[in-house]
């Protein structure tokens, strides 16, 4: 019996070298073995005989056992059952003949073993099955340590989850009363966006008479015939949106075009015009949120037979967005005369819409226009009051924009007034030296 101690070098054990234990009754194959593995890190234990093997396991821990299959008195099979027995932790090994399948399959039944190798062996089979081997130990032994170690850690979260329900219940109600402050601040970061694009809007209708309040009432109809559409939420303030700006490419036309209907341009004056559309989806490139709504922009003349412009789309090739914003857009666009020389009607408005329905206009939109528009006009006064400054008290809610006489946007629709507002509203009057008429909501703000 030989003992040879050498340097770890094996990753697979923490703080030693794995022990090895080999055994077999021929002292030149335990030679063989011993030299095979001594460069490798291991220390290696030798026995003669199973009983040997027996005595050294007795003495301690072993992390392999690799053992010949014919041995007298106790053959490997007999061997490795006890062994099974003395150090259950051990990966068991069998090197066995061809001619001893039978005994070898005892061993596996019996003695459990890992894997068995043929006589004679490959010494770089073996090396590789012994780490192999090891590396599969050590995986069981953390696995053994891992659930030891959640045991614990569980049985110590028992112990903090005392009282821990009002601490989870005082923290829940924190965390919804955050939740609660930041649902109000995007919601009036929320106002303050379409607030700030309504303004936007209002540049370009600035600059032409006809064109006050026209991006306003073109974005209320378009996002009412979207409603009327049943189009999902974020379709419908996309809509909303390209219809406060729809105009915006008009910025650098000169003031002579804007006031001109669209059917008394010169063919040089409705080339610069027709590139409106175009120049709008471009100012707005630089806003990645607003990219959808570029792209209605772009596509709001076109017709639905394909002869619009900038792009000649038709039917659904065209953005349902931009046909429903074309729809809009025309039709408040024949009241104020931007289009014809002649002023219509809402009445006069709506037939022309219709007979265009399948040639300019998608007729599932031309459909949808008629409840839209009684709708708005259900709108206009059911829920509402008409108020000067004077009558103004904190908490009410506009029901309507608040314009000037020149179409200026003041304050959107929605704004809850305050005392420093409602100040300001009141000078405003005293410098135009006329009355305003405010449309509030019937109920203040909660």
């Amino acid at each position: 019996m030989n003992t040879d101690t050498l340097e770890p070098v094996a990753p697979q054990m923490v703080n030693r070298a794995p022990t090895l234990l080999l055994v077999d009754d021929e002292a030149n194959i335990l030679a063989s073995l011993r030299r095979l593995f001594r460069p490798h890190g291991y220390n290696v234990l030798t026995a003669g005989s199973g009983a040997e093997g027996i005595a050294l396991l007795e003495e301690g821990e072993v992390d392999l056992i690799i053992s010949d299959m014919r041995m007298p008195v106790m053959n490997g099979a007999q061997f490795l059952e006890k062994a099974r027995q003395l150090c259950p932790n051990a990966i068991r090994i069998l090197l066995t003949g061809f001619s001893e399948v039978s005994s070898t399959i005892d061993a596996i039944n019996k003695g459990q073993i890992y894997r068995y190798i043929a006589k004679p062996w490959d010494d770089n089979e073996i090396l590789m099955v012994v780490k192999q081997a090891l590396e599969v130990k050590w995986l069981q032994t953390e696995r053994a340590r891992l659930l030891e170690v959640t045991e614990r850690q569980n049985e110590e979260l028992k112990q903090l989850n005392f009282g821990l329900e009002e601490r989870v219940k005082e923290r829940t109600q924190e965390l919804e009363q955050a939740m609660l402050f930041l649902d109000q601040a995007h919601e009036k970061l929320k106002k303050s966006y379409v607030t700030t694009i309504k303004v936007f809007s209002n540049l370009i209708e600035l600059r032409g008479g006809n064109m006050a309040g026209h991006s306003r009432r073109v974005a209320e109809l378009a996002r009412q015939i979207a409603i009327q559409m049943k189009r999902p939420e974020q379709d419908i303030h996309e809509i909303f949106l390209a219809g406060l700006l729809h105009d915006i490419g008009k910025i650098g036309l000169p003031d002579a075009l804007l006031s001109k209907p669209f059917y008394k341009l010169s063919a040089e004056e409705r080339d610069l015009v027709i590139k409106h559309p175009a120049k709008g989806q471009t100012a707005l490139m630089a806003l990645e949120q607003l990219a959808s709504v570029g792209k209605l922009i772009r596509h709001h003349h076109e017709r639905f037979d394909g002869l619009g412009f900038p792009d000649a789309l038709a039917e659904n090739d065209i953005p349902i967005g931009a046909r429903i914003l074309a729809v809009a857009n025309e039709y408040d666009g024949l009241q104020i005369g931007s289009l014809q020389p002649n002023l219509y009607t809402p009445d006069q408005s709506l037939k022309m819409i219709q007979q265009g329905a399948g040639k300019r206009y998608d007729p599932k939109v031309v459909d949808a226009l008629e409840g839209a528009l009684a709708e708005l006009k259900n709108k206009q006064g059911g829920d509402e009051r008409i108020l000067t400054s004077s009558a103004l008290v904190p908490g009410m809610i506009l029901a309507r924009d608040l314009v000037t006489r020149d179409g200026v946007l003041l304050l959107a629709r929605d704004y809850v007034l305050d005392t420093r507002i409602i100040e300001q509203i009141k000078h405003f009057e005293q410098s135009e030296g006329k009355p305003m008429q405010i449309v509030v909501q019937h109920k203040p703000a909660g």
